[in-house]
């Protein structure tokens, strides 16, 4: 081959790279920065959980339209999209998830619709440092628990909501602050109930890892059966070692869950009557999701205002 077929191949190939390189350049949507609401009415939203569709919904006000996924009750760690969820998705303007593998196999779904539409999880900008992990490397994803944590989300729905539909950033952040100062309240709230609690009667049994931000913010001592995902199995060996603690412990009540099986807590109240010790269900926590609609715990503020409401009442 001569010197100058060597240099035509050369051009063709840098030619034939610049084509792809366009190519590619034209099917990458535009970056979320720059896309903006192009509707006349309210913004299309779905969210997934309902922790999730309230922050929304208390931001966004009249301007949102929102349509909430899963409901009271609703395991969101084992929770797969449907047809009817994948027509509610592409008819959405935007799309809020929690984020921190929350939703289990739906994340990667929610991860590619933002190739073509805002879909976000909220937990994105919350502190690192904040973030709590597994043994193995894996962040919790219950960070609602910790009012202060879902203030960050808050913030990052306001900002996101401003940034698409920019024509009525004031009102968003105006909501955002009148919405901010009821979670301080609840906060403090949470602080003052939960002190009211003897530190060494302070300790929190569940059927799944879903409070140690919880604890960790109102210094609360927390065990649970299963891991931070309830897809993980409970083993024999863990529910011994569980009610080898409750009985050493002299602890009197232990929590169902709203969304996960009562049968491993059954388990425990049984394994400790086997020891001579009664333990009681102290009552039923809302862990990853919020009541049934309508009803004063269908709300954020509600379902931690439940919480902290019960565990008092059956700890103190």
């Amino acid at each position: 081959m001569n010197v100058i077929q060597r240099l035509s191949f050369k051009v063709i190939a840098i030619v034939l790279m610049l084509a792809g390189l366009a190519g590619c350049k034209s099917e990458i949507s535009p970056s979320r920065a720059t896309l903006t609401y192009q509707g006349s009415g309210p913004i299309n939203i779905v969210c997934t959980t309902g922790m999730v569709a309230d922050l929304v919904a208390n931001i966004g006000q009249k301007h949102v339209k929102v349509t909430q996924l899963m409901k009271a009750g609703v395991d969101p760690h084992l929770y797969k999209a449907s047809p009817g969820d994948m027509r509610l998705f592409n008819e959405s303007d935007v799309i809020f998830y929690s984020g921190h593998h929350l939703e289990g196999k739906m994340t990667e779904l929610l991860e590619q619709l933002n190739r073509k539409k805002v879909s976000l999880p909220v937990t994105e900008k919350i502190d690192s440092p904040s973030l709590l992990r597994t043994e193995e490397n894996v962040v919790d994803p219950h960070l609602w628990f910790d009012v202060k944590l879902w203030q960050q989300a808050s913030y990052f729905i306001r900002d996101e909501l401003c940034r698409y539909d920019p024509s009525h950033a004031a009102d968003y952040r105006a909501a955002s602050a009148a919405y901010d100062k009821q979670l301080e309240e609840m906060d403090k709230y949470a602080r003052e109930q939960l002190g009211t609690i003897e530190k060494s009667r302070r300790v929190l049994v569940t059927a799944h890892d879903a409070f140690r931000y919880f604890g960790k913010a109102y210094d609360v001592e927390v065990k649970s059966i299963q891991g931070i995902s309830t897809e993980s199995e409970a083993s024999v060996k863990d529910i011994n070692e569980l009610v080898n603690f409750i009985v050493a412990r002299k602890i009197k009540a232990v929590f169902v869950e709203t969304s996960v099986s009562e049968k491993n807590i059954k388990a425990l109240v049984e394994g400790c009557a086997a020891q001579n010790h009664a333990v009681i269900v102290g009552g039923e926590l809302f862990s990853d999701a919020p009541g049934e609609e309508g009803k004063p715990d269908a709300t954020y503020l509600g379902m931690v205002k439940h919480n902290v409401d019960v565990i008092v009442k059956a700890l103190k």
